[in-house]
């Protein structure tokens, strides 16, 4: 097995205590933005409005597959919406549980390649912030297109977040790329192209002392979801390059996918001539 996938032992998986303790940010990281009013009011726009789609009699409802700590989970249940949110880690979710409005969001603890929620379908179903990733096999992430096709109502819809692979910044021969270089903080990506691995690699200095640890991911291709998407009965219906509706280009870093499960063809009805 490469290095680029080797797990880790905690039943949290890579999101474990030593993560969720600070997850919810520090102040000198820059993706921390994420966190703020101008990065999850457009999320939550966009999906309280497919939350109310079909199936949504009674009120809108959402899954959320990866809801941590509830960065989308929490101002969408404020919306009004009811959201039902799957994640392996039970550190993340007690972060969750301890905010205001945590104890009402329902929570299924497991892989959301695979658990499931039982009752009626859901309008929508989610996943941001480059969660798809975290599945670091093909067949893992085929599996959560289709287990989120199995919670959808027909016509109803699959989100996902995700940023577009950045090899045009690997030149031949080099397997690392940088995203962050500080004086407290150093972070770089290594590749193995021949499997679509990454590893994601963080090193802080905290009082003097550094403090390191990595991510595994497998990136995916927009044009690889949505055969993903098909093969679980769904269908592409939007593709932007950000939760505002921007054009999706060449030049685009990220994609905002919305995949649609195919309603039932109504049966061909034969009339026999007599």
């Amino acid at each position: 097995m490469s290095e680029l996938y080797e797990e880790v032992d905690d039943p949290d998986g890579y999101f474990g205590e030593a993560v969720a303790a600070h997850y919810d940010g520090a102040s000198d990281d820059p993706s921390d933005e994420v966190f703020g009013p101008e990065a999850v009011n457009p999320v939550v726009d966009l999906i309280a409005g497919l939350a109310g789609g079909p199936g949504a009699e009674g009120g809108a409802r959402a899954l959320e597959f990866g809801v941590g700590t509830g960065r989308i989970a929490l101002p969408l249940a404020r919306r009004g919406v009811r959201v039902h949110g799957i994640d392996l880690s039970r550190a993340m979710v007690e972060r969750l549980r301890a905010k205001p409005g945590g104890e009402d969001i329902g929570v299924t603890i497991g892989d959301f390649a695979t658990a499931r929620v039982e009752g009626p379908g859901f309008p929508v179903a989610y996943l941001v912030f480059n969660t798809i990733n975290n599945l670091t096999t093909q067949d893992a992430q085929v599996d959560c297109f289709r287990n989120a096709a199995a919670h959808l109502v027909p016509g109803g819809c699959f989100v996902i977040e995700v940023l577009v692979p950045d090899l045009r910044r690997l030149p031949p021969g080099q397997n690392a790329v940088p995203f962050r270089v500080g004086p407290t903080r150093l972070g770089f990506d290594t590749y193995d192209v021949a499997t679509q691995g990454m590893r994601s690699h963080h090193v802080t200095v905290v009082d003097g002392r550094t403090e390191y640890r990595s991510i595994p991911f497998r990136y995916v291709w927009p044009a690889e979801l949505d055969l993903m998407a098909r093969l679980a009965g769904m269908r592409l219906r939007d593709r932007w390059a950000g939760w505002k509706g921007e054009p999706f280009t060449n030049d685009s870093t990220k994609h905002v996918s919305v995949w649609e499960k195919v309603r039932a063809e109504s049966p061909v009805r034969a009339t026999a001539a007599l």
